[in-house]
């Protein structure tokens, strides 16, 4: 859309090209596992799990620019210097960005939590805290789906 910006665009093209990246991983991480392909399957889940994190980091990253963007259309139709935007479509779009950054985060929790030990706080997490994330995620999901994709309720 022409209201998205370079930065905005690019990180959507990362973003997904670390899902199409992640999903084959996964895949032969499985199947070695499965013992259908004789491979070791720990390089591939670590990969895997890599790619996921790097595409929730873009993504939480993407909806940051779009939040800043929308305050900055807001600050200059406050000083006079564009049209007014749709209140009830900026609300709309701020809360989507917010859920999206929410959910983003709590995977990102996760993913990191599954990535070798030794990187962040990877496998220090108590089940517990992985279950309540995977959850607020889910929820987030679940409230989203409900709303067709608008969070404007």
């Amino acid at each position: 859309p022409q209201d998205e910006d370079g930065l905005v665009r690019g990180l959507s093209v990362l973003c997904n090209l670390a899902d199409q990246l992640y999903y084959p991983c996964e895949h032969v991480a499985w199947a070695a596992d499965a013992g259908v392909i004789p491979a070791g399957s720990q390089r591939w889940w670590t990969l895997s799990t890599g790619l996921w994190a790097c595409s929730l980091l873009l993504g939480i990253l993407r909806s940051l620019r779009i939040l800043f963007r929308l305050r900055r259309k807001l600050r200059q139709h406050k000083r006079g210097t564009s049209s007014p935007p749709s209140g009830k479509e900026v609300r709309a779009r701020v809360k989507a960005e917010v859920l999206s950054i929410l959910a983003g985060m709590a995977d990102l929790a996760n993913a990191i939590h599954w990535l070798p030990p030794g990187f962040l706080w990877a496998g220090r997490f108590p089940p517990w805290l992985v279950g309540l994330l995977g959850t607020v995620s889910s929820l987030i999901g679940i409230y989203r789906a409900s709303r067709g994709g608008n969070s404007e309720a």
